[in-house]
C-alpha cells in the first residue's frame, strides 16, 4: 500500500515538472515574438516605406476661377446744357431706343427772345457796315483822279469798312451760339440702348443751375456687354488676345458662357497688383444684366520649362517647400517652387532633372537624410 502511494506521488511530481517547463518554453517563445515584432515596429520607424514616382517635364493646362462683373459696353448719362423746363418726356425706364431718337424736349422762353435780340444786332452790324463799305467805295474811286482825296483819308475808310465787316461776323457767331442753345432743348439718344433710370418729371426745372446733380436720364448698350475681370500678378504673364474664357452667373447657375479677350491692360493695378482683363459678351437675348457679378475661369498659359510632380509630393512646412528626392536608398529634401496645377498634378521649379525619383506622398517626418524603402 505505501509503495503504490510512492509511485503515485512520483507521478505527479514528474507531471507538475513537466507542466512547469513546458510552460517556460512557451513564455520564452512568447517574448521572444514580442521582441521581434519591437523590433520590427521600431525598424518601420526608422525606415518608412515609400512610393516613389519619376520627375517628368512637360506643359499643364489650367484655369484659374476669378471673380468678374458684366458692364454695359457703353452707358451715358443724359443731362441738360441749359436752364430750362421739361416739356415732354417720350421715354421712361426700360425704353428701347434707337441713335438719334428724340428723349426730352425743354422750353426755355429767354432763348427765344436771345435769338430774336442776336437777328437784330446782325441786322444792325450789316446796315453800318454797308454805310462804311459804300463811303470807303466812294473815295477810292474818287483818289483815281489826283489830288482829290489823300491817301491818309482812304486808309480811314478802308479801316473802318473792314472794323465794321468784323462786327458783322462777331453778330453772326453770336446768334449761332444762342441758335446752339435751341439745339440743347432737345436731348437725343446717341446710341442704340435701354432707358434703365429717369430723375425728372415734365415741368421740373433743370439745367447747371438746378438743385438735383442727377441726370436726367441713363441710357445703357445692353446688345452687348463688357465682362471685366482682375487676374492676379502671379498669373499675368503670357496671357494673351486669343484666350476664350468661361462664366457662370448665380440668376442662370446651370448655362455656361463664353467670351473672347479682346482687351488687357497691360499694367497692374497699384492698390490689387492685379491686371484688368475685359472680354466683349454679345447679350442679344438679354439674359444678363448689368452690373451682375460672374464666376470665371480664365485659361492659364502653359510653360514646358516646368517639371511635373503628384500634387502630394509637394510639402509646404513652416520651414520651406520642397519634395523628397529618393537617392540610393536615403531621403533628400530639394527646395521648389510651385506652379500651376491641374487636377492632382503640380508644376514645380527647382535643383531636379528628369527621372529623378520623388516620395508621391510626402511629408515633414520623413527628415532630411533618412533611410527609406521602397
Amino acid at each position: 500500500m505505501n509503495r503504490q502511494k510512492y509511485k503515485l506521488i512520483a507521478v505527479i511530481t514528474v507531471l507538475t515538472i513537466g507542466a512547469s517547463l513546458l510552460s517556460a518554453c512557451h513564455s520564452d517563445k512568447k517574448e521572444k515574438e514580442e521582441q521581434a515584432q519591437t523590433v520590427k515596429q521600431e525598424n518601420a520607424v526608422d525606415t518608412p516605406a515609400v512610393v516613389p514616382v519619376p520627375v517628368k517635364k512637360g506643359k499643364l493646362s489650367s484655369t484659374i476661377a476669378v471673380p468678374g462683373e458684366l458692364l454695359p459696353y457703353q452707358q451715358v448719362d443724359l443731362y441738360a446744357k441749359v436752364n430750362s423746363y421739361v416739356k415732354t418726356l417720350l421715354v421712361d425706364i426700360g425704353s428701347e431706343v434707337h441713335q438719334g431718337q428724340l428723349l426730352v424736349t425743354l422750353e426755355a422762353p429767354e432763348i427765344n427772345s436771345q435769338l430774336t435780340e442776336a437777328q437784330s444786332r446782325i441786322k444792325q452790324q450789316e446796315a453800318v457796315y454797308f454805310a462804311s463799305k459804300a463811303t470807303y467805295d466812294r473815295l477810292y474811286n474818287t483818289s483815281k483822279t489826283p489830288g482829290t482825296v489823300s491817301q491818309n483819308d482812304l486808309e480811314q475808310a478802308e479801316a473802318k469798312k473792314n472794323s465794321d465787316l468784323a462786327n458783322v461776323e462777331a453778330a453772326k457767331s453770336s446768334y449761332k451760339e444762342v441758335a446752339a442753345n435751341l439745339n440743347y432743348l432737345e436731348i437725343r439718344a446717341p446710341f442704340d440702348g435701354v432707358i434703365t433710370s429717369r430723375n425728372v418729371n415734365q415741368g421740373a426745372y433743370v439745367g447747371p443751375g438746378g438743385k438735383s446733380t442727377d441726370p436726367l436720364l441713363v441710357l445703357q448698350d445692353q446688345k452687348r456687354l463688357r465682362l471685366v475681370v482682375s487676374v492676379p500678378e502671379i498669373y499675368t504673364g503670357g496671357l494673351t488676345g486669343q484666350d476664350k474664357v468661361t462664366f457662370s452667373v448665380q440668376a442662370l447657375p446651370n448655362q455656361k458662357f463664353t467670351a473672347q479677350v479682346k482687351r488687357i491692360a497691360g499694367a497692374l493695378d497699384e492698390k490689387l497688383r492685379s491686371e484688368r482683363l475685359e472680354m466683349d459678351v454679345f447679350n442679344k437675348d438679354k439674359k444678363l444684366l448689368p452690373h451682375m457679378f460672374a464666376e470665371v475661369n480664365v485659361p492659364l498659359p502653359s510653360r514646358d520649362s516646368a517639371f511635373i510632380v503628384p500634387k502630394t509630393a509637394v510639402v509646404s512646412s513652416t520651414e520651406k517647400v520642397f519634395v523628397v528626392k529618393v537617392v540610393n536608398h536615403r531621403a533628400e529634401w530639394v527646395d521648389v517652387k510651385k506652379g500651376f496645377q491641374s487636377g492632382d498634378l503640380m508644376e514645380v521649379y527647382g535643383e531636379l532633372k528628369t527621372g529623378d525619383q520623388v516620395v508621391k506622398q510626402a511629408t515633414d517626418e520623413i527628415r532630411d537624410g533618412s533611410v527609406v524603402r521602397d
